[in-house]
């Protein structure tokens, strides 16, 4: 049994939230409760947290805006982290520092308005900026390894520690944090001077398509499935006559097929059980293995 007193007298002013439901915090409205959620401020916060955790022998997640994500409706135990109050953006010359639960399509904003190019392709992503480092998130021919140049973290026992962009291991929906434990707290990205009417508009006709194609009017956990080498999964799914198929209130969307939408007061079981469903028929009609994109946790 946690004794939150004492959890209370090392995390300060931090507030603790017990017994908390997810689905408030996810991008399809799903998942189950969090046993203790807390939302840290700053650095020195998140070291708190680790202490706190380590002290008291307490499981420990990480989320940022769980946008790319599937939390299972039996809820997550233990302690979970959510970095979106870490939201701080600075510009200096060409580089955009960013922490870790600032929005990647704000940061993405900032720097067009600053004449910089290189993050146009994030400006419809709605991820933070440590899930997109976590996964190397990208859209439209970009992913963010292109443009970084360092990533800040901490272990868990508090130290600091910066990775060059060369040595974080990114590949396509990959980076050496998924193997690991660290807390990404922020990252440095390197950008370029351009021409700002060019940026507008490439930035204009990416959030044009982004609207035109996106099932936005739902809540959804965004791409589902990772691009399998030679095919598109959204294509696989339409081919295989699956867009409108359903399960309780999770939907596979009629205008993108990539995508499984919350239409009706779904559960993360309903969105599991779609998943698989894609898998089995795509498998048995092409062969080819489906692997999720969205990163899917908790307990059943």
């Amino acid at each position: 049994m946690v004794d939150l007193a004492k959890l209370q007298d090392v995390l300060g002013t931090l507030t603790i939230k017990a017994n908390e439901p997810l689905s408030n915090y996810t991008y399809t409205k799903t998942g189950g409760p969090a046993d203790l959620l807390v939302f840290p401020r700053s650095v020195e916060e998140v070291q708190r947290v680790l202490a706190a955790v380590k002290q008291e022998n307490l499981p420990l997640t990480v989320l940022g805006n769980a946008s790319n994500l599937i939390v299972k409706d039996g809820g997550i135990r233990g302690l979970v982290m959510i970095l979106t109050d870490m939201q701080e953006l600075v510009l200096e010359g060409n580089q955009l520092k960013a922490a870790s639960g600032a929005a990647l399509i704000e940061a993405s904003r900032q720097a067009a308005a600053a004449g910089l190019t290189g993050l146009e392709f994030a400006c419809g992503i709605p991820g933070s900026i440590g899930g997109a480092i976590y996964m190397n998130a990208g859209a439209y021919g970009g992913e963010v390894k292109d443009v970084i140049s360092q990533v800040q973290t901490m272990t868990r026992d508090g130290q600091l520690k910066t990775y060059a962009g060369a040595d974080c291991d990114f590949s396509y929906r990959h980076s050496r944090f998924q193997e690991g434990d660290e807390v990404i707290l922020g990252v440095t990205f390197d950008l370029a001077p351009g021409d700002q009417s060019t940026i507008d508009s490439k930035v204009a006709e990416l959030t044009h398509l982004r609207q035109s194609k996106q099932p936005l009017e739902y809540p959804s956990c965004g791409s589902v499935f990772k691009r399998p080498e030679g095919y598109f999964a959204g294509k696989l799914i339409q081919d295989a006559g699956l867009q409108g198929y359903q399960v309780g209130g999770a939907q596979v969307s009629t205008k993108h097929a990539g995508f499984i939408v919350n239409v009706d007061h779904a559960t993360a079981t309903d969105y599991l059980e779609v998943i698989e469903h894609i898998r089995l028929v795509v498998w048995a009609r092409t062969g080819v293995f489906m692997e999720p994109e969205v990163r899917i946790i908790g307990e059943d």
